[in-house]
């Protein structure tokens, strides 16, 4: 079975706290070194910052050795803030302008909103990226954060390439419906998250200062981090048993799901991503498997994903 990792690049652009722009820079050609040809963004993060770091890094590099996956619609004050999400189809037509030239690209191959506009029927939506499509600028059509109901709407519309929502060993919210009708219609799964934001990397502590993404998460906050915690060290248990680490463990556990599934590891310096990258070596047995579920099973985690107020814009929950 052949397994990948795709790059996320968001905690390159501050979502984590301050970010080093050469050893981001340093970290997308690593990654490109290593075979890693999916690299995913968003044009909100940073505001714009992280396309045009993007477009700096790849500058000579081969377009057609790397694959470009970009989110939109996610709206922001001048402070940061969220502020909704915009998916009409001459927002749409609009945001992928920008894209492309902060990008400096004629075309992204993965296009996809953010979250799902609740004003604007999803078949509106996906039908300008469809347009995107046929004029050349866009070659696949994704959604992100959608339920199935949401994923058939679209692919009526327009095939769909992929789907990116949060997948990891502690948020399986996507197993009940989600994944199982991607596998009936043929469509792919991007997984982020697949380290809890760094919950359960086996580097975080409880003395760790929780930079403004983590503060504002449920599964951060006191009195549940303490019990997430010990989650890790269940896991640091069988990781020690397979001679790896916990991050690579987790990995592994997602690259075990399928090869339609594909982890995005959020690495913003070379060490994370040199650690990362084994995890495409961990083969995990059904022994293993069995013993995870024993050790971590379904709605283990303490704490929902994101804060209540993103919650109920989410196709699926925890």
């Amino acid at each position: 079975m052949t397994k990948h990792l795709g790059l996320g690049a968001m905690g390159m652009s501050g979502a984590y706290g301050p970010a080093d722009r050469d050893e981001s820079i340093a970290t997308v050609h690593a990654a490109l070194d290593a075979g890693v040809t999916l690299i995913d963004t968003g044009d909100f993060y940073g505001a714009g910052h992280n396309e045009m770091l993007l477009a700096e890094a790849l500058r000579g590099v081969d377009r057609d050795s790397y694959r470009l996956s970009v989110k939109f619609g996610a709206l922001l004050t001048p402070a940061g803030l969220p502020s909704g999400f915009d998916g009409r189809p001459e927002a749409v037509k609009n945001s992928l302008a920008y894209s492309l030239v902060r990008l400096g690209t004629d075309h992204v191959d993965v296009y996809r909103p953010a979250r799902r506009d609740p004003r604007v029927p999803i078949e509106e939506t996906v039908g300008a990226i469809a347009d995107l499509v046929e004029a050349g600028y866009v070659r696949r059509v994704g959604l992100s954060e959608v339920d199935a109901e949401t994923v058939r709407r679209a692919h009526a519309v327009h095939p769909v390439a992929d789907l990116q929502i949060e997948y990891s060993i502690i948020s399986r919210a996507v197993e009940a419906e989600v994944l199982p009708t991607l596998r009936e219609l043929g469509i792919g799964m991007t997984a982020y998250g697949v380290l809890g934001r760094g919950l359960i990397s086996g580097h975080w502590s409880r003395q760790r200062s929780a930079d403004p993404v983590r503060s504002r998460s449920p599964r951060f906050a006191p009195g549940n981090v303490e019990h997430n915690l010990e989650l890790v060290e269940a896991l640091r248990a069988v990781a020690d048993g397979k001679g790896c680490t916990v991050a690579q463990l987790v990995v592994a556990w997602v690259l075990a799901q399928g090869p339609d599934v594909v982890p995005l590891v959020g690495a913003r310096t070379r060490e994370r991503l040199a650690e990362a990258l084994p995890a495409l070596d961990v083969e995990l047995t059904r022994a293993d498997l069995d013993r995870l579920e024993e050790v971590l099973p379904p709605g283990a985690a303490r704490g929902d994903r994101y804060p209540a107020a993103f919650m109920a814009g989410l196709g699926v929950g925890n």
